[in-house]
Parts: C-alpha cells; sequence; structure tokens
C-alpha cells in the first residue's frame, strides 16, 4: 500500500512540475541576432532565463560582452551545436549564432486567455514593423479600455527591442500580450469563441464610434504602408473606418490604436 501511495505522489510531483514549466516557457519569448540580445542584456527592466551561444561562433568582443553581462546578472549560458541553436532561434539565417530566452509575465497563449477572460476587446496587430508604433500601440492599449494585444513574433517589429520599449514608456510589462504563431489562425480561434472581428479599413462606411459593442471583439490594424492583409481581411466580419476631413486619407497605426482604446463604446456586459 505504502509504495503505491509513493508512486502516486511521484506521478502528482512530476505532473505538478511539468505543468509549472510549461506555465513558465509560455511566457518566455526567445529573440536573437547579436545587437538585440545584447541589447537586452544591457536592459536591467528585463528579467532574463538564459543565454544561448554556438558552439561554431569565432571570438569576438561582442560575444565577450555578452558573456561577461551574463555572468554578472547570474543568468545561465549554454552552448550548442549550430543545428540546435538554430532549432531554439528557429531563425537560422539571422540569429549570428546567439539566442537569448527573455521572461515576459503578461506574455500568454490565445487558449490560456479565453479560459480567464470571458468579456475582451483585444487589438490585433498585422505586420506592424515600426517598434515605435508598437511601443506606442502598447502604451495607448495599456493606458485604455483595451484587454489584451494580439501579435506573432513573425512579421511584426520585436516586443523585446530598445525603441519598443522606449516608445511603450514601461507599459510593455502592464497588458497581456497575447502570443499568436499565426495570427490568422489565433484569429479563427478568436472568432470560433464568440469573438467579433473588426478590420480597420479607411475605405468602409462604418463609423467605429457607432459599433453596437459586443461582450467579445477584436479590432485588426494592418501594415504602416500596405494595412492588413487580404486573407486576414476576408476572416473578419466587419470593416470600419475613423471618419477622416480635408482629404486626409489615414492616421498612423499607433494614433488609430489611441482611438479604439479610448474612444469605441463600452463593451457589451450580456
Amino acid at each position: 500500500m505504502a509504495e503505491k501511495n509513493s508512486t502516486h505522489n511521484a506521478q502528482r510531483t512530476t505532473l505538478v512540475s511539468y505543468e509549472e514549466k510549461k506555465s513558465f516557457y509560455e511566457k518566455v519569448l526567445t529573440i536573437y541576432g547579436r545587437n538585440p540580445v545584447l541589447e537586452a542584456l544591457e536592459d536591467p527592466s528585463l528579467q532574463i532565463h538564459r543565454l544561448h551561444l554556438s558552439e561554431s561562433n569565432k571570438p569576438s568582443k561582442q560575444l565577450d560582452r555578452m558573456v561577461a553581462l551574463a555572468k554578472k546578472r547570474g543568468i545561465e549560458i549554454r552552448t550548442h551545436e549550430k543545428k540546435a541553436l538554430s532549432r531554439i532561434s528557429k531563425n537560422s539565417r539571422q540569429d549570428q549564432g546567439v539566442a537569448l530566452d527573455v521572461v515576459l509575465e503578461n506574455l500568454t497563449t490565445p487558449d490560456a486567455f479565453l479560459n480567464e477572460h470571458k468579456r475582451f476587446r483585444l487589438i490585433a496587430l498585422d505586420r506592424v514593423t515600426n517598434p515605435q508604433n508598437v511601443g506606442m500601440i502598447i502604451r495607448s492599449c495599456a493606458a485604455g479600455r483595451i484587454d489584451g494585444i494580439v501579435m506573432s513574433a513573425k512579421g511584426n517589429a520585436p516586443l523585446v527591442s530598445p525603441l519598443t520599449i522606449k516608445a511603450s514608456a514601461g507599459t510593455l510589462f502592464k497588458i497581456p500580450i497575447i502570443r499568436a504563431d499565426s495570427l490568422l489562425g489565433t484569429l479563427r480561434l478568436f472568432r470560433e469563441a464568440g469573438a467579433k472581428l473588426y478590420t480597420l479599413d479607411s475605405h468602409a462606411s462604418t463609423d467605429y464610434r457607432k459599433l453596437d459593442p459586443t461582450s467579445r471583439e477584436v479590432f485588426i490594424l494592418g501594415n504602416e504602408s500596405e494595412g492588413v492583409s487580404p486573407e486576414i481581411a476576408a476572416l473578419s466580419d466587419e470593416r470600419i473606418a475613423i471618419p477622416m476631413n480635408r482629404g486626409v486619407e489615414s492616421l498612423n497605426v499607433a494614433v488609430t490604436a489611441s482611438l479604439l482604446a479610448f474612444c469605441l463604446p463600452e463593451n457589451s456586459k450580456s
């Protein structure tokens, strides 16, 4: 009997350990490239889990600086074969033999967010490439009536970069960031969960201020020059516009996010 209890307790401990590890790694964002990694190591506001280096790296002052900073901050350093490092960075062409695991406590998954929120208003970023725009969007969303930001690492400006962090003015850690491996797939998931998807389009006839609010909404903002990509526009339920005067065609994407954060009618409580 005691042996069975011991086995059961061991299995339970293993399960708890697995769940804890899974929860932790869902909050880890891996960045790569020598300049971004060095800049992140130099930023004391960032919580860093691990520095990864390729064993094929040739000696350099930049790598020496990374290692010195990691040791000073008590960050674990791991060396890998080149192929293994590429699997960690997921970008063998641009990782330059280095990767860094950054811990963002507010980073979450679509499933986890849906489990924790019955009502929400989100902003999704589709290929917003200017880091200052991304930072200002985060700042406006954190200050306004937005419950989270959906973005994928691919196509958007990096979350962890000096320009993004500076433009967010300390708000990067104050609002849920929902990590989308595929923005299209994540938006489909939210739509299946009952969210209404809105695409910002300067040619749309519906005024954004006259929407009938629902309990679950996602507003999609597109690339600075090309707007929302066609496949994502096709998925949305409705196109909306911010009315313009004096022949002005459109607003900066960060300004648009500000208007959505502060000027939309409040969510439906149903």
